[in-house]
C-alpha cells in the first residue's frame, strides 16, 4: 500500500494547482450542497404541512362594504349574507371570520394561566368562529363540544377580546397541559379576564410567518363575529361542485345587497390560498434543486477534464509502468486511487464549510441547525461522484499500450 501511495502524493506535489483547485471546487460544491439541501427539505416539510381545513371543498370570498354602517347594521348584514350563501347551490355551510389559516397575517396572543402571570406560555393565532365554523372548515372535534348560537358575541377591530369560551387546537393543549386534559380549564388570552376551554380540535394551523414556525398549530377559536369595513366568509361546498359556487356565489351576495365590492382575486379556494402562500417556498426549492444539479455538474466535469489532462501529460509514465509489469488494473485503480485522495481532501474542507455557512445562514436568516446527516449524505454523494466521474478518463489510460503510450508525439 505504501508503494501505492507514495507515487501518487508525489505526482499531486507536482501538479499543486490544478490540484488545489479541484479540491476547492469539490469542497464548496459540498459546503453549498448540504445546505441547499437541507433549504429544500425545511421547504418541502413546510409545502406538504397540513392545515386541518378541508382544504379541497373550502374557498373563501373577501368582502369589502361601500358606505357607512353602526354595529347592529354590519351584524345584520353579515347574518343575511351568510343566509345568503348557505342557500347557493352546492353550498354545505359558511361563516364570517378575521383571518385564515396559510394566510399572510392574522391575530395573536400570549396565553396565560393566569392574569398576574408576567410572561406567556405560548403565542396562538387567534380565529374568529361562530357554531358553523367547525363544520365549514372540516375540523375534528377530539374533545369537549362546539360553540352554541348563543355564545357568539360581536366585537369591533379595536375592541377588547373578552372571550368566555374558546376551543383550542390539540398542539395547543398539549404545550398548555401535557399531563391533562384541557377542557374545562382556564387560560387568559393576552390580558382578558379567564376563558374556559370548551372544545379541542386536532389541527388548525396559524397564517404563515416566520415568527409562527414555533407555534405552527398552536391556534384558539373565539366565539365572535368582527363587525369592520371588510368581511371574510369562509364557504364550504359539496365535492365536484366548486366551480359552480365559486360563480354563484359572488353574484349572490351582490343581488342581496350591491353596496360592497367583490374583486376576481377576492373569491379564491383554499387550494389556491395554499398555492399562493408557498408559492415563494416551492421556488425556492426548485432553485436550490437547479443549484444542487449545476454545481454537481460541473464537479464532475472538471473532474473529468483534470483527469483527462492528466492522463495525457503522462502517457510516458503509463508506459513505463505498463513495460515494467503493471497490469490494465493497477494502471486503473492508480488514477482512481489519486482522484479519492483528492475527493477526500474537498470533502473534510468543504465539511467546514458546510457548518461555517449554516451557522451563518442561522445568524442571519434564523434558518435551522445543519443536521450531521445532511453533510454524511453530501460527503457519500461527493465522492461517488467523484470517482463515477474519473472511471472514462482512468479506462482510457489503461487501454494504453506500452508502445503505444511511449511513442513520441
Amino acid at each position: 500500500m505504501t508503494m501505492r501511495v507514495h507515487p501518487i502524493l508525489a505526482a499531486l506535489r507536482q501538479h499543486k494547482a490544478g490540484t488545489a483547485l479541484i479540491v476547492l471546487q469539490i469542497a464548496l460544491t459540498l459546503a453549498i450542497t448540504c445546505n441547499a439541501l437541507f433549504v429544500i427539505h425545511q421547504r418541502v416539510a413546510r409545502l406538504s404541512r397540513p392545515s386541518g381545513v378541508d382544504e379541497d371543498n373550502v374557498m373563501v370570498i373577501q368582502n369589502q362594504w361601500v358606505g357607512d354602517a353602526d354595529a347592529k347594521q354590519r351584524s345584520a348584514m353579515i347574518a343575511a349574507d351568510l343566509e345568503t350563501l348557505r342557500r347557493v347551490a352546492g353550498v354545505v355551510d359558511a361563516f364570517s371570520t378575521n383571518a385564515l389559516p396559510l394566510s399572510s397575517g392574522g391575530w395573536s396572543k400570549g396565553v396565560r394561566y393566569t392574569m398576574d402571570q408576567v410572561t406567556a406560555t405560548s403565542p396562538t393565532a387567534i380565529y374568529f368562529a361562530d357554531d358553523h365554523a367547525l363544520s365549514t372548515l372540516g375540523l375534528h372535534l377530539v374533545a369537549g363540544r362546539n360553540f352554541t348560537a348563543e355564545e357568539i358575541g360581536q366585537v369591533g377591530a379595536r375592541d377588547s377580546l373578552l372571550a368566555r369560551e374558546v376551543i383550542i387546537t390539540q398542539a395547543l393543549a398539549d404545550k398548555l397541559f401535557p399531563n391533562g386534559a384541557a377542557v374545562g380549564k382556564t387560560i387568559c388570552l393576552g390580558s382578558a379576564p379567564p376563558s374556559v376551554i370548551i372544545g379541542v380540535v386536532d389541527r388548525l394551523q396559524t397564517w404563515i410567518d416566520s415568527y409562527t414556525e414555533t407555534w405552527v398549530e398552536r391556534s384558539t377559536l373565539v366565539p365572535f363575529r368582527l363587525l369592520a369595513s371588510n368581511s371574510i366568509y369562509v364557504v364550504r361546498v359539496q365535492p365536484g361542485r366548486m366551480a359552480g359556487v365559486l360563480r354563484d356565489a359572488p353574484k349572490a351576495l351582490v343581488a342581496a345587497n350591491p353596496l360592497r365590492a367583490i374583486g376576481a382575486k377576492d373569491v379564491e379556494t383554499f387550494a389556491q390560498l395554499r398555492a399562493d402562500v408557498y408559492r415563494s417556498d416551492h421556488g425556492m426549492a426548485v432553485m436550490m434543486g437547479v443549484i444542487c444539479l449545476v454545481l454537481l455538474a460541473t464537479t464532475a466535469a472538471g473532474i473529468v477534464g483534470l483527469t483527462s489532462f492528466w492522463v495525457g501529460q503522462r502517457r510516458r509514465h503509463i508506459g513505463v509502468r505498463r513495460a515494467l509489469g503493471a497490469t490494465r488494473r493497477d494502471i486503473f485503480n492508480y488514477f482512481c486511487t489519486e482522484n479519492l485522495f483528492i475527493s477526500v481532501a474537498g470533502a473534510a474542507i468543504g465539511t467546514c464549510l458546510a457548518v461555517g455557512l449554516n451557522l451563518l445562514l442561522v445568524d442571519r436568516f434564523e434558518t435551522g441547525r445543519l443536521s450531521l446527516g445532511y453533510v454524511l449524505v453530501g460527503v457519500a454523494v461527493l465522492l461517488v461522484l467523484g470517482q463515477l466521474a474519473v472511471l472514462v478518463p482512468a479506462l482510457r489510460a489503461s487501454r494504453l499500450s506500452p508502445v503505444e503510450a511511449t511513442r513520441l508525439r
